[in-house]
């Protein structure tokens, strides 16, 4: 018996991979987003590999991630592909107290974030124009 599988959420020229819960605030994360969004993949692993952006590392990863579910799960041209999405997301964000002066306390906000990167494959022709 079992559940019927559920329908693909994304056209079948898409694929996508998602980063979550990491500890940076979805401000930071959005500015390597930025980077990334609308470029070719091979672009956009190369402008990730040398930004100094403490981030990139991982979002390099996630989107390495996210051509490799193209590639395999979904059979798409690695060479035709580009970032059509990456977008970001508002998580958790932990509170911890520091001491103040006068017997006050002063909070400090650790935020976490969630990245969303979705590729895809488009064709020759309107790749190059």
């Amino acid at each position: 018996m079992g559940k019927p599988a559920a329908k693909r959420a994304l056209p079948e020229n898409e694929a996508k991979a998602v980063l979550r819960m990491v500890r940076i605030s979805p401000q930071k994360l959005n500015l390597v987003a930025q980077l990334i969004r609308g470029k070719k993949v091979e672009t956009a692993l190369a402008d990730l590999t040398f930004s100094r952006k403490r981030i990139a590392g991982q979002v390099k990863k996630t989107l390495e991630s996210a051509i490799a579910n193209a590639e395999n799960n979904h059979d798409l041209d690695v060479d035709d592909l580009i970032v059509s999405e990456a977008f970001v997301g508002k998580s958790i964000v932990m509170r911890r107290f520091s001491p103040r002066a006068r017997g006050r306390v002063g909070t400090i906000q650790k935020p976490f974030s969630h990245l969303t990167i979705v590729v895809r494959q488009v064709e020759q022709a309107s790749a190059k124009a």
